[in-house]
């Protein structure tokens, strides 16, 4: 089977779960080499046994994203083997609650920009490092459509989401003439054991607010990932890509 990134090496942080893990399988099933990071070693353990049980080649390293020396100790493990990172998914976020901006939690919000800013940042920061150095590289930041347009009672998470995107397309300029992508991905609602908890009403009620008629699967969100992060995209950088199910269409 022709495997798009036979001997390519990639990072993913947040990969214990949600979109990270699925995105972790999908670029392993591609021939990647993939490093899962993120904070808690039960769930990166079980996707690279995920991974492995596939076929697959992955190792995990645990790190928190907002401590800029365990990010380089991430980006540096990922680089291990091959002395290269081709690829870099920068997941690891946090979306907090439903909370209306006059009654905002500062702690919520402070946690949330150094998660979903200063997280983002420090990665690209220290995953460019080596890209530069080698004159490619693809990086795709998980983003969301709260990013690309208003949400009630997600003041805070919309601010840092559009942050990122702002972050993807100066970072995306700035390293261009040096071989390296750099794209951000948009989802709508994911599929997730929350979402899975809610009545029969509420999850009628979030399917019919994307005009397809139901929200993602995490596996929806990887394919955008491994296409962005793939030579069928090599003339695609800069961009903010909606996969929402038409949600931030009206």
């Amino acid at each position: 089977m022709n495997q798009q990134f036979a001997g390519a090496s990639a990072l993913v942080t947040g990969g214990g779960s949600g979109i990270g893990r699925a995105s972790a399988l999908a670029l392993a099933a591609e021939g990647a080499l993939v490093t899962v990071a993120g904070r808690t070693a039960e769930t990166l353990k079980e996707t690279v046994r995920l991974i492995e049980a596939s076929g697959g080649s992955a190792r995990y390293v645990v790190a928190d994203i907002t401590d800029e020396a365990q990010v380089e100790k991430a980006v540096d493990a990922a680089v291990a083997d091959i002395g290269r990172l081709d690829i870099a998914l920068n997941n690891a976020g946090y979306d907090g609650e439903y909370q209306l901006t006059r009654n905002y939690s500062t702690d919520m919000l402070d946690r949330m920009i150094a998660l979903n800013v200063r997280g983002v940042f420090l990665s690209m920061k220290h995953e460019l490092r080596h890209m530069t150095a080698q004159g490619a590289g693809a990086i795709v930041n998980m983003s969301s459509g709260a990013g690309l347009i208003g949400v009630p009672g997600f003041s805070g998470y919309a601010a840092t989401k559009a942050a990122e995107i702002g972050m993807t397309k100066s970072t995306a300029v700035e390293v261009a003439p040096h071989g390296i992508r750099v794209n951000a991905v948009c989802p709508g609602l994911v599929d997730t054991p929350m979402i899975a908890a809610l009545d029969a009403d509420q999850r009628t009620s979030l399917d019919a607010a994307h005009p397809l008629g139901r929200i993602a699967r995490a596996e929806e969100i990887a394919d955008a990932v491994v296409w962005l992060s793939s030579d069928k995209a090599s003339f695609v950088t800069g961009i903010a890509l909606p996969v929402d199910g038409g949600y931030t269409v009206p």
